[in-house]
């Protein structure tokens, strides 16, 4: 992923917001030639990204265990116009841009069909999501009978990961009064502009 270097997200921040989104885009190649894409949540454990999908899907049967792929994570963003800009005074050199945050993980991938593999991805993940509910679920809730049935109608994705890229592209290329005045902007927005807001006033701090 091309990014100046003011806008590689610092390493100290790229688990959390990997974390806090908690799923991605998987890219494969397909048997055609043409990229496949799926949304799928993650768990990601040391330099392995824990995936899973639908049988039915068959974007997994044209994997080959061992090929590369692509895991993309994407944050709030947002379009900033240049109206926002206290530069725009300045003659008026101003043009719109996009704001946002991406992490992408290069790697290979393997299938897992494995039932005992399953089983732990999913309760993993579950555990992971039901944590901050104040009665949380958890897989072993529901029959085992009826748990190995579910386990049956997906199949395991295992990304090891050879490279991170992370970006966080929040106007830091502008003047502090300049993001300021995007911030007020932004404010004004939704909830995805409030997100991208909030992630610039962190910046500032």
């Amino acid at each position: 992923m091309w990014m100046q270097p003011f806008n590689v997200m610092d390493e100290a921040e790229v688990r959390g917001f990997v974390e806090a989104i908690g799923a991605l885009e998987l890219v494969t190649v397909g048997q055609d030639g043409f990229p496949l894409a799926t949304r799928l949540p993650l768990i990601w454990r040391d330099n392995r990204l824990i995936l899973h999908m639908a049988i039915a899907n068959p974007h997994w049967r044209s994997i080959t265990d061992g090929s590369p792929a692509l895991g993309v994570v994407t944050g709030p963003e947002a379009y900033i116009t240049p109206s926002w800009y206290a530069g725009k005074r300045d003659g008026g050199l101003v043009v719109p841009t996009w704001n946002y945050s991406a992490v992408q993980f290069r790697g290979r991938v393997t299938v897992h069909r494995d039932a005992a593999w399953l089983l732990d991805a999913v309760s993993v993940l579950t555990d992971v999501q039901e944590s901050l509910r104040a009665e949380p679920w958890a897989v072993s809730d529901a029959p085992e009978s009826f748990i190995a049935q579910q386990l049956k109608a997906i199949v395991g994705i295992e990304l090891a990961i050879e490279e991170i890229s992370a970006k966080a592209k929040r106007s830091q290329n502008r003047s502090d009064e300049d993001r300021r005045t995007v911030i007020a902007g932004l404010r004004e927005g939704g909830a995805r502009e409030q997100a991208v807001a909030a992630a610039m006033e962190s910046d500032l701090a």
